[in-house]
């Protein structure tokens, strides 16, 4: 059976998060019904990560395999046909080897959190960015941050219903920038890592925000890593400033379209 690789965008407001459920909307499901309608029949898809309820995506990765042959334009183009009206887009497709799959072939998942600083409520980007009104201190939370580079037991960062078998991971970087935009001031959180713990970047975002905003000292986050406690974690941050934003392979199938 043919397999082909699909990066897809979505805004996941409407969706209880990737994975299909049974009475709730997924973006999994979403993907897997149009699938259905250009060849019928049951279709289950793999994807690079399960994003939760809220969180939103501009380049998941997931794979299906189909029982013919398509053009890799024209999957995608009829794909993004059945998926109308919903916030869902599959915005590359490319052929890939039987054996490639999109969350074991996967060596760095990269995830992005918008924060927005402003007093007044935001209105044009609400759903996509957390809004909180103090101004944050950029320096304070870097240097919080580097006390969480590398490999930890992230017990303290991680949800308490996380299925992952060890809390320990290396988290490779963190990166926080500002941005001027038309609507405000925004701080960018871009995390990279080979894999993360369910809930670990809202986690760790909402805890840096504590020291931005003066309610944390800087070194305060290394004592809440090593009590390797869920009580010692900041406050856990809302999904809808999170997105996937990229996920790397040895060889990146999407490179000849990009």
């Amino acid at each position: 059976m043919p397999r082909y690789a699909l990066r897809i965008e979505y805004d996941g407001a409407p969706f209880a998060g990737w994975q299909r459920q049974v009475d709730h909307p997924s973006v999994q499901g979403a993907v897997e019904a149009a699938l259905a309608r250009i060849e019928p029949g049951s279709h289950t898809i793999a994807a690079a990560g399960r994003t939760d309820a809220g969180v939103h995506a501009i380049a998941q990765v997931a794979h299906c395999d189909l029982t013919r042959e398509w053009g890799t334009f024209r999957l995608s183009e009829a794909l993004n046909y059945h998926l109308k009206p919903l916030p869902v887009a599959i915005t590359a497709c490319v052929r890939v080897a039987e054996d490639w799959h999109a969350r074991f072939s996967a060596n760095e998942r990269r995830y992005l959190f918008r924060v927005m600083s402003r007093r007044a409520p935001v209105t044009l980007d609400r759903g996509r960015v957390w809004h909180v009104r103090p101004k944050l201190d950029i320096e304070a939370m870097r240097a919080g941050a580097q006390h969480l580079i590398g490999m930890h037991d992230f017990t303290t960062f991680r949800s308490t219903i996380c299925q992952a078998a060890s809390p320990i991971k290396t988290l490779d970087a963190i990166e926080i920038s500002e941005h001027e935009s038309a609507m405000g001031p925004e701080i960018h959180f871009r995390l990279r890592a080979r894999s993360f713990l369910h809930n670990q970047v809202r986690s760790i975002v909402g805890t840096l925000e504590r020291v931005g905003a003066g309610s944390w000292h800087p070194d305060e986050v290394r004592a809440a890593l090593n009590a390797r406690d869920r009580a010692a974690c900041g406050p856990v941050c809302p999904p809808h400033g999170l997105y996937l934003a990229g996920v790397s392979y040895p060889q990146d199938p999407f490179a000849a379209q990009d």
